[in-house]
């Protein structure tokens, strides 16, 4: 685009017409951005977008024509550049991700599979005990409570929540050990 078709676009543009706001964004845009793409800066296109963020609004105090414009763009857009590398140089440098040195704190997908795998292989040994036998596991292993209370859960006496736990523990070793873990 030439110099007069900028002069020309210009009137409009500080009128706040967004045809010529956006007339001059596809002439300056990609000139801003080769130019900061060229300085090394780490986001190219963020930054010419906040360029023309940061210029927009102050179309109307461009005096000089088209001139004028491209004076305070490439301002605004070395003043961007300059945050921008002042910015890298304070952080310190990063680094590639090396999965095997990397001490999760959360499981991996995969593991979280597996687990339910094997939630899902407990549920199925637990389905083969009767109602009773099962109830009292859970609430012995999962829910954690004593004897005395699962026998007051359960409205039985502690020697029968003893019987069904001794029970239930030699059926589930029996399914196991007859290779019956389901797969």
């Amino acid at each position: 685009m030439s110099e007069q078709r900028l002069d020309d676009v210009l009137p409009a543009a500080q009128a706040g017409q967004p045809w010529a706001l956006r007339v001059l964004y596809d002439e300056l845009a990609p000139r801003v951005h080769g130019y900061l793409r060229s300085r090394g800066a780490s986001e190219p296109e963020d930054l010419t977008s906040e360029v023309f963020l940061a210029v927009f609004p102050r179309l109307g105090t461009v005096a000089g024509g088209a001139a004028g414009l491209r004076t305070l763009v490439f301002s605004v857009a070395h003043a961007r550049l300059v945050d921008d590398l002042r910015r890298r140089n304070r952080r310190e440098p990063t680094v590639e991700f090396d999965a095997g040195s990397h001490d999760r704190q959360a499981p991996s997908s995969e593991d979280e599979a597996l687990a339910s795998l094997a939630t899902d292989e407990v549920r199925e040994l637990l389905a083969r005990l009767p109602d009773d036998q099962r109830d009292v596991l859970l609430l012995r292993v999962v829910a954690d409570l004593s004897l005395e209370q699962v026998a007051q859960a359960m409205g039985r006496s502690t020697g029968a929540v003893k019987q069904l736990q001794r029970r239930g523990l030699i059926a589930l070793r029996a399914y196991v050990e007859q290779g019956g873990v389901p797969q």
